[in-house]
């Protein structure tokens, strides 16, 4: 009698522990930075519209959700940003998984927002700190196939700032990748804004492959804002999300 006991408890703690296995099908993008990665272009009926029953996205209260505009919640003015459109180019190019997109961008938040602990005065939030904690949870449901990163316009008000960009971001892929237990997690910077100078910090995202393996850069060239100079418009926003997605699946081939 004990034996059994013994076998049932055995069998339904690996039960237990089967059930809690993240699901290799279901792949997982992480979505960082600030405003133009959270999204401002307007939500149109056929922004509305978009999505895919595949397509999810861990929504404020930590539940998968079918993904939909806006698909952060950082500010009342989030809307439609490159993430959507990144998720369905990324399930066309593989039909047979799930794709999870994990929201973290915090509109206005400088770099330095990013460093363990820190706070954005702006917000009352700790984006690093915050988007680690999501980034957990979603790993109990999927794997982390990417990062997806737009930020720059808040550091580059002063030289200094734009110098020491390019090292900061370094750091923060690396402490990325640790949490994610992955050294060659694909990593796109999308480049700033063309329409505008933004301290030519371009420049310093543009070195990024140079110097940090499996990263690579999505161009601005040619897209357009929405009539304030500093946030994409929504066709443009939803450009960038393809062109994302075009170069996380070159580094994903070449890993």
């Amino acid at each position: 009698m004990k034996r059994y006991l013994l076998l049932l408890l055995c069998t339904t703690m690996a039960i237990n522990t089967w059930a809690q296995q993240p699901d290799p099908n279901f792949e997982l993008y992480i979505l960082a930075g600030q405003s133009n990665m959270a999204g401002r272009g307007p939500i149109t009926d056929a922004y509305a519209n978009a999505g895919s029953e595949k397509v999810l996205m861990l929504n404020k209260e930590g539940k998968w959700v079918q993904a939909k505009h806006p698909l952060h919640f950082d500010k009342p003015t989030a809307a439609v940003g490159p993430g959507l459109a990144f998720g369905l180019e990324m399930l066309k190019a593989n039909p047979n998984v799930k794709i999870g997109l994990i929201p973290t961008a915090v509109g206005g938040s400088p770099i330095e927002s990013w460093l363990p602990g820190a706070l954005d005065a702006a917000t009352g939030t700790h984006p690093y700190d915050d988007a680690v904690a999501r980034i957990k949870l979603a790993m109990q449901s999927g794997v982390i196939k990417g990062i997806i990163w737009h930020q720059g316009e808040s550091n580059s008000n002063r030289p200094e700032q734009v110098k020491a960009y390019l090292e900061q971001l370094k750091e923060l892929i690396g402490r990325f990748r640790k949490l994610t237990g992955n050294d060659n997690i694909p990593f796109v910077a999308g480049e700033l804004g063309r329409y505008a100078t933004f301290g030519n910090i371009n420049d310093e995202i543009d070195k990024l492959p140079s110097v940090v393996p499996f990263t690579a850069v999505a161009t601005t060239e040619n897209l357009v804002h929405r009539g304030d100079n500093l946030h994409f418009d929504s066709s443009s926003a939803d450009e960038l999300g393809k062109r994302y997605a075009a170069k996380m699946l070159m580094l994903q081939k070449k890993k």
